[in-house]
């Protein structure tokens, strides 16, 4: 697959967080995602650009999703958008994120397409997959 041939030069994920400094201190100190840019502005306003390495848009049809929830969940339903990330080490990263403030709502188990996934609900509302490829 050859990354960058398509018109779209970069996937960017904005999120509103109510508590800033702690999904800041969430995704960039515990998670490990470095910190590429911030901005100040009036009034307060602040943003952390942070760098998520490879992006891409997963696009399914709710039968897919209903499959992913069977097999990533014990019954749960995924919301509309949900943001995944790669990682080494699912069960660690995700003991490392619930001991951040994280809701487990699954734990890490092997799925059929060979990677460990576990599910949590992050800062924001954000429903987070974790995931290990495992090929």
């Amino acid at each position: 697959m050859t990354h960058g041939s398509g018109r779209v030069r970069q996937l960017r994920l904005v999120v509103e967080a109510e508590d800033f400094e702690a999904a800041l201190a969430f995704f960039r100190d515990v998670l490990g995602m470095p910190e590429q840019e911030s901005y100040s502005g009036d009034g307060g306003a602040e943003v952390r650009i942070l760098d998520a390495g490879r992006a891409t848009l997963e696009l399914s049809n709710p039968a897919q999703v209903e499959f992913i929830d069977r097999v990533e969940t014990d019954g749960g339903r995924s919301d509309r958008i949900r943001v995944a990330f790669e990682v080494d080490d699912t069960a660690a990263v995700t003991d490392e994120l619930v001991d951040a403030g994280a809701e487990l709502e699954a734990s890490a188990r092997e799925t059929p397409w060979r990677s460990v996934n576990a599910r949590l609900r992050g800062p924001a509302g954000l429903q987070l997959t974790i995931f290990q490829e495992l090929d």
